[in-house]
C-alpha cells in the first residue's frame, strides 16, 4: 500500500520542512503540497493528490488541522477517501488511522460527530427562519433583480440582447435573468390560459 503525503501552511511565509520531514520519515511515497489558509477553497495541491489517490493508497497527513477546515469537513473528506477504497492516516493523533479496526471505529464516532454539528446547525437555522417569519421578516438571500433591473432585462430581451449581455448590463448572474425572463413567459401563459 502506498503512503500518499499531503501538507500545508496557511501562507507562503511559513515552512513546510517539518511536514515535510516528519512525512518522508513516515515513508511516504510522494507527497503534495498547498500554501494555503484552511479557509480558503482554492487548494491546487490537494485537488491534485485527490486526483492522484488510488484504492489501496493511505493519506497520511501531519495533524488534522493541516486536511480539513471543519470537524465536519473532515469527516467528509475521510468519508470520500472510504468510498474510493483509500485509508486516512494522522500522524499527531495516531488513534485516527483508518487503515486499522480502531481508527475506523474511532473515525466513525468522529463522523457521527460531525453529522451532529451538520443537523444542530440547520436546526438552528430553520428555528431562525421560523422566528424570522413570524415577526414579518422572510429569510434567505435579498434578490439582486430589483424592479428596475427586471424591466431592463425585458426591454433587452425585447431587442434580441442574449442572456449575456443582459447579465452584465444589470449586474446578475445569467440564472438570475433566465428566472425573471421566465417569469414573464409564466404570467403569458396563465393569462392566455384565463382568456376566454
Amino acid at each position: 500500500m502506498n503512503l500518499i503525503g499531503y501538507a500545508r501552511v496557511s501562507t507562503t511565509e511559513q515552512s513546510l520542512d517539518s511536514q515535510l520531514d516528519a512525512l518522508d520519515q513516515a515513508g511516504t511515497f510522494k507527497v503534495f503540497f498547498d500554501k494555503a489558509s484552511g479557509a480558503t477553497q482554492e487548494r491546487p495541491g490537494w485537488e491534485e493528490c485527490r486526483a492522484y489517490l488510488q484504492p489501496g493508497n493511505i493519506l497520511v497527513v501531519n495533524d488534522l488541522t493541516r486536511l480539513g477546515r471543519s470537524a465536519a469537513d473532515l469527516a467528509n473528506i475521510v468519508a470520500s477517501l472510504s468510498e474510493q477504497n483509500v485509508g486516512f492516516r494522522s500522524l499527531k493523533e495516531p488513534y485516527l488511522d483508518t487503515s486499522t479496526s480502531h481508527g475506523l471505529m474511532i473515525f466513525q464516532i468522529f463522523s457521527a460527530l460531525a453529522e451532529y454539528e451538520r443537523n444542530r446547525l440547520r436546526e438552528r437555522t430553520m428555528d431562525g427562519l421560523i422566528a424570522a417569519k413570524a415577526r414579518g421578516r422572510i429569510g434567505g438571500r435579498p434578490t439582486k433583480m430589483t424592479p428596475d433591473k427586471a424591466a431592463t432585462a425585458h426591454r433587452m430581451r425585447g431587442e434580441k440582447r442574449t442572456i449575456k449581455a443582459i447579465a452584465e448590463t444589470i449586474d446578475v448572474s445569467e440564472s438570475t435573468v433566465v428566472r425573471e425572463l421566465a417569469k414573464e413567459r409564466k404570467s403569458l401563459r396563465e393569462s392566455t390560459a384565463k382568456t376566454p
